[in-house]
């Protein structure tokens, strides 16, 4: 199989240019939203108004996190000589871990105006984000960016490198959309409808992402610049995920613990 180049512009206006990686991110919100309100049908705690104002406040602290986290991660020498390319968002470069510190950010805001604790924001929020990382990812697909490692397997298909050469690669994108996406939504989704108890949601979310992320970042291409950091396999996105599962195991145990002593 080859991978079909694509053009990340699905439209030129003249005035602007619709990307697809900014249709996605539209879609990611968009199905935030739906669940959302179909959410707050079934739990007294929310209302439409909650889901209005939560909606704004994550994708304020999604987007600005995304980017200022990809920067400080991932590209901090470019940062450092140029803080403008903050603003640079047509050329892509966004962090899943920054956007998470960043919503993570904008709901203590959020929790300030509607009176709610932190965790139940949330527990609330967490079955709402694993579809549009899925987008996000597909974007990443789209966009011919994020690639697997060669391999001579038949899981590959023919794909370029940063360079341009043109390979047998995992489309680490596409594992990534499933797992972090269709995957981590039924897992949450299904957890959540079981009425667990508080905080028990959102540890559920931490392990499995980064479990899910570490464990796929074995057969991703580290971004060329940066590399592998030791071993010849240990990546930065695997640094970044492994203290979302240490701290998503200990929230786990401690929300079970808090109940049964409740």
């Amino acid at each position: 199989m080859k991978y079909i180049v694509i053009d990340p512009v699905i439209a030129d206006l003249g005035f602007v240019k619709i990307y697809w990686y900014g249709v996605m991110y539209l879609l990611a919100f968009l199905s935030a939203y739906l669940l959302a309100k179909y959410r707050c049908k079934v739990d007294p705690l929310w209302n439409i108004k909650h889901v209005d104002d939560l909606i704004f406040y994550g994708a304020l602290g999604a987007v600005l996190g995304g980017r200022l986290g990809y920067l400080l991660f991932y590209n901090w020498s470019i940062f450092i000589s140029n803080p403008f390319t903050f603003f640079d968002f047509q050329n892509g470069g966004m962090s899943f871990h920054g956007g998470f510190i960043g919503v993570l950010l904008a709901m203590l805001a959020f929790n300030k105006k509607h009176k709610l604790t932190f965790f139940q924001t949330t527990d609330f929020i967490a079955p709402l984000v694993p579809l549009g990382l899925g987008f996000g990812r597909i974007g990443n697909y789209i966009n011919g960016e994020l690639w697997g490692r060669v391999t001579e397997s038949s899981w590959g298909i023919l794909a370029p490198d940063q360079s341009g050469l043109w390979e047998n690669r995992f489309p680490s994108q596409l594992y990534e959309a499933l797992l972090e996406g269709i995957v981590l939504f039924f897992i949450l989704w299904l957890f959540s409808k079981k009425k667990p108890p508080i905080m028990a949601t959102s540890a559920l979310f931490l392990i499995f992402y980064g479990f899910f992320r570490f464990i796929i970042e074995f057969i991703r291409v580290p971004d060329s610049h940066i590399g592998y950091l030791a071993f010849d396999w240990l990546t930065m996105g695997q640094i970044l995920s492994f203290p979302m599962i240490v701290i998503g195991i200990y929230l786990l145990f401690k929300s079970y613990r808090l109940k049964g002593s409740a």
